[in-house]
Order: C-alpha cells, then structure tokens, then sequence
C-alpha cells in the first residue's frame, strides 16, 4: 500500500486547510512534523507542505531532508529546496533573461548604496517567507538602512526590491503548477501596503482569491521554471512550483518562485485539492528510490 507523508511544523497552532484539504482527497498520506523523530523510509513519498518554521532554523531543516532523501523520495529534491530557500536565485534567473522584479543583494558586511534604496522600496531578507521580515519603506533611505543593519544583525541578507504600485489595484498573480503542468492560478491582495496580521503565528494573513491566467501570465511562468531548469538540473523535475508574478507597465515580472513549502490556495480552484492529491499519488507509485 502507497504511503505518503505530509511534512508540517508542531509549530503551527492548528491543522492548516490546505493540509485538511489534501488529507480528503489522499488518504493514503498522513501528517508529520518534520522536527519529530519518525520512520521516513516506511514511506513512498514524502511533500514539503507547511514546514513554515524552517527560515529560522535553515541549516537543520537542510539537514532533516538530506536524511529523508537519502531513504525514500522527497519533494520537491533537495537540491531544489537548498537553491530556492535563498531568494538570490532571482539574480540567477534575472541573467537567464526572466522578467524579474529588480533586485539589490546586501549581505553582511557590505553597504546598499544610496541608489538601491531610492524611492518606494521593499527590504527583505533573503531567507524568508510569509512576509516575515519584509518591510514596506516609502522614500526614506535612513529607514531602509536602517532595516538592512537589523537583518544584517542578526546574520541575513538583504533583499531590496522596487515597490510596483500596481499591485494594490490588480494583486498579485500565483500560477500554481504540478508535476510540470499548469494547473490553476489565485489572485493575492497587497499584503505589505496594508496593517498586516499574523493569526496563525507563522505568516502573514492573505487576501485570497480566484483567478484565471493570462496567455501572458502563462507564457512568463512558462519561461521562469525553463530558466530554472537551465540553472539547476534538478528543477526540470518538480512535484509542484509556484510562479509569484506581480502586474508592471512593462508585463508580468517574476517576484518569487516558490518551489519548497508553497501554500498550492486550492480552496480557490475547483478540483484542485484532487488534482494535487492525483500529481503525488502519481509520484509516489511511479517512482521509487
């Protein structure tokens, strides 16, 4: 009998509804924290879904899914989730000629210059997720350094990036793929330009909601995992990705690429949690260590 684990985090306060969602649809899978001592190997497949906790904890979290690879099939693979749980792969696809949202790399030890903070900025680190760590921060420089010195304390980069305004009236577009195929795409409001919330501790409460891809949204997704794929082997074989894109006067520009732990928002596509279930039942049976 096929076994798939969900990896979580005992640090979520409750189940997370896309996890209850696929645990309907796959009942062959169960739910584990990926911290707890458990028999990786009694299963076919184990799926980074909600290991959310990990951005603090990178280089154990690394650790724990070398060991889950090295006896049984882990999605997506880790050298997939060791490129993608730093975000200056998107200098990398930036040179591979995706349209992605300019991006400044500061790491400790070195000075952003005046320029790369100029105007109405996001400053971020490069280990992050849920917005944690992201700041919004509109035409005051003193504050953007002052917000790269406090990552930099505390061991991050800093990630500057150019606020696109358009998003507060359009959101931002999430193409969400699996097993190489496209499968459904979610519009999420602007986040950091509101009063941010965080109920369920880990990440930043969203405005969700559904949506249909353009042909252009499509063909920019389309681009960014070939990219990938050119700059690491390993992502030509993803169980699942999601293109984070956000709406410029110049088109879709990549944002984030979320190919370790992303929330699939299949409460906001009909089939989806089925389709999903179907994309790892379908690895876990087909493919064997």
């Amino acid at each position: 009998m096929t076994r798939i684990a969900l990896a979580t985090t005992r640090d979520l306060a409750e189940i997370d509804a896309e996890d209850a969602l696929l645990l309907a649809a796959l009942p062959e899978s169960e739910l584990l924290a990926w911290e707890d001592d458990h028999d990786w190997a009694a299963f076919d497949l184990v799926v980074l879904r909600s290991t959310w906790n990990y951005i603090d904890r990178l280089e154990e979290f690394l650790a724990w899914a070398e060991r889950v690879a090295s006896v049984t099939r882990l999605a997506n693979p880790v050298p997939v989730i060791r490129w993608n749980t730093d975000k200056r792969y998107l200098g990398q696809l930036a040179d591979q000629g995706v349209p992605v949202v300019p991006s400044v790399f500061v790491a400790p030890g070195d000075h952003a210059d005046d320029a790369a903070v100029a105007g109405k900025v996001v400053v971020k680190p490069t280990v992050g997720n849920g917005s944690n760590g992201a700041k919004l921060i509109d035409h005051d420089p003193e504050s953007a350094h002052e917000h790269i010195a406090f990552l930099h304390s505390t061991g991050r980069t800093a990630l500057i990036q150019p606020y696109l305004d358009r998003v507060d009236d359009e959101g931002e577009r999430s193409l969400i793929h699996l097993n190489g195929e496209f499968s459904h795409a979610a519009t999420k409001g602007a986040i950091l330009s509101q009063q941010m919330s965080f109920s369920a501790g880990l990440y930043a409460d969203e405005d969700l909601s559904p949506a249909t891809a353009t042909d252009q949204e499509r063909a920019v997704a389309l681009a960014v995992l070939e990219a990938s794929a050119r700059v690491l082997p390993e992502a030509a074989d993803l169980a699942y990705a999601r293109v984070d894109l956000l709406p410029s006067d110049d088109g879709p520009m990549l944002l984030e690429l979320e190919l370790t732990e992303p929330s699939l928002f299949m409460p906001f596509a009909p089939g989806s949690p089925e389709r999903v279930a179907e994309a790892f039942r379908t690895l876990a049976t087909s493919r064997k260590i």
